[in-house]
């Protein structure tokens, strides 16, 4: 079984107030693009084992690709199954893209098809939850949604027009876990609001003029290769121009394809920055 694992941008992040269980309630835009991962399933053996090519996403049983598989196998009641998998990664490894959630996601898809029926449609989704908060996400029915609690309760919207645009990855990495302390940090003495705001979606120029991420103004000031990559992505006069997630990737979309072929050309020429032309899904890659 083969399946891709798509990367996403968040076209709106907004980070609302401290939850109980320690996380923080949020409002997002999901958009998958084009950008994926390529994982590779078969049923063999009696363990699980994964070969990772390309970045390097550490160690092999902390993968969440591994978690999925266990989560899967053992709601299906089928620990002793074997699987070898192989996961080719092409989205950047700690740039806010959601890969790894994505390749999780991409696994219980995998297994599913692989054991048809063994685990509930529900369950699955409350496995993905269990797994990370973006993973419900790319388990959806649409590359845009809506998410909402932890950013694992999804509601789908229906897709705008497929747009082009670029990925822009600056010479670091950030904590995500960091990002959360230093917005908390920087919000210290204000009042946070949990209203929930109404986001447009009905065309592009509404949803650009919502477009918003609570952690661009920290992650820019305590990374400044992010501040870099977003000022000359700005400058290439995009529709939108946002910090993905808590970064490091920046992202930016365009009115034409010629727009976003000329930025990419420009942003490449400047060699601290590693440059990805991408474009906004219509359609899951895994669905049909």
């Amino acid at each position: 079984m083969r399946v891709f694992a798509s990367a996403k941008v968040n076209l709106y992040l907004r980070i609302l107030g401290r939850r109980p269980d320690g996380y923080h309630d949020l409002q997002t835009l999901f958009q998958a693009v084009d950008l994926h991962d390529v994982l590779d399933v078969r049923r063999e053996g009696a363990d699980i084992q994964l070969v990772v090519e390309g970045d390097d996403t550490g160690p092999v049983g902390e993968n969440l690709v591994v978690r999925a598989a266990r989560a899967y196998l053992a709601a299906a009641g089928l620990s002793g199954e074997g699987l070898r998998m192989r996961l080719e990664k092409r989205i950047p490894v700690g740039a806010g893209l959601g890969g790894g959630s994505s390749d999780a996601a991409a696994t219980l898809l995998a297994l599913d098809r692989l054991f048809p029926g063994a685990v509930a449609p529900r369950r699955i989704i409350e496995l993905a939850s269990g797994i990370g908060s973006d993973v419900p996400f790319f388990l959806g029915t649409s590359p845009l949604a809506l998410g909402r609690g932890r950013g694992d309760v999804i509601e789908a919207r229906k897709p705008l027009p497929s747009l082009a645009g670029v990925v822009v990855l600056p010479p670091v990495q950030v904590s995500t876990r960091d990002a959360y302390r230093e917005l908390a940090q920087a919000r210290e003495g204000s009042r946070i609001s949990t209203s929930v705001v109404p986001v447009a979606l009905t065309d592009w120029g509404q949803m650009a003029a919502g477009a918003a991420n609570d952690f661009e103004v920290v992650v820019c000031r305590t990374h400044p290769p992010v501040a870099d990559a977003l000022v000359a992505l700005r400058a290439t006069a995009p529709l939108i121009a946002l910090v993905s997630g808590s970064g490091s990737a920046s992202f930016a979309l365009y009115h034409t394809e010629g727009g976003a072929e000329k930025a990419a050309a420009v942003l490449s020429q400047r060699a601290e920055f590693r440059v990805l032309p991408v474009r906004t899904l219509t359609a899951w890659p895994n669905r049909t």
